[in-house]
């Protein structure tokens, strides 16, 4: 009996540090899970970059065929702002955004109908109001938009010797708008991206001021595409960061 009680203790003894430490163990906490970014929320933000231009001048007479007079391209940089509201459920990112920006787009060309005058295209104004699909991974956004564009633009015809104005038009132009575009969310609430937008602005005819000097009589129809590259900062109002479960 003794010996029974004896070996009992040793026993009891031994499990006895044991269980405490798993005890121990087990009553740490299990650690939190890590934050999930949100993109859903509304944004505002700014943006700059570089953008070009490629416009055909064709002159519309009163009677007879139209008359080609040649295209030119031009470059330069925008910058402008931009706000909208996206939406985010599972992967999947929606959004709707507006996008305003100044434009410095001039280019002056020889009239290739009559060499005594030059033509002058210029666009200082580019407005955007598309759509978003996007694909999000945590803090990683990669989205594609589409919708309309809008550009703000004046024609002019320049004497080739002196530069004197002869004649001018002004026009603001309706078209569509497909584009590409990557944001990072580098803190809950500020993301900085990189996007390309392509404008298809199609043709629009145009009156000129006083009687056109090259094709007497005539207006003028000017096609137009541009392409847009834009960094991008925006700071989004609600959506935190969300714990994973």
């Amino acid at each position: 009996m003794k010996k029974f009680l004896l070996s009992a203790a040793v026993m009891l003894g031994i499990a006895t540090p044991a269980l405490a430490a798993d005890m121990a163990v087990k009553a740490v906490p299990a650690p939190l899970p890590p934050p999930v970014y949100n993109w859903t929320g509304f944004y505002i933000g700014a943006n700059g970059g570089w953008a070009q231009s490629r416009s055909c001048w064709d002159f519309i007479p009163v009677v007879g065929a139209v008359v080609a007079d040649g295209c030119s391209t031009r470059s330069g940089g925008v910058a402008g702002g931009q706000i909208g509201y996206r939406w985010q459920t599972g992967q999947f990112v929606f959004g709707v955004e507006g996008q305003g920006d100044w434009a410095d787009l001039k280019s002056s060309r020889l009239s290739l109908i009559d060499p005594r005058f030059s033509t002058t295209t210029k666009t200082d104004g580019i407005g955007l109001i598309t759509g978003q699909l996007g694909w999000a991974w945590d803090a990683f956004l990669l989205y594609v938009k589409g919708g309309a564009a809008v550009t703000s633009n004046r024609y002019d015809i320049f004497t080739t010797i002196g530069g004197v104005g002869v004649a001018s038009a002004s026009s603001t132009r309706w078209g569509g708008a497909v584009g590409v575009g990557f944001d990072y969310g580098f803190t809950p609430n500020w993301t900085i991206g990189l996007e390309y937008d392509h404008l298809f602005m199609g043709d629009a005819n145009n009156s000129f001021s006083v009687v056109n000097p090259i094709v007497a009589g005539a207006a003028n129809r000017i096609s137009q595409d541009v392409d847009m590259v834009t960094v991008r900062l925006n700071y989004r109002f609600g959506g935190p960061v969300v714990a994973r479960y």
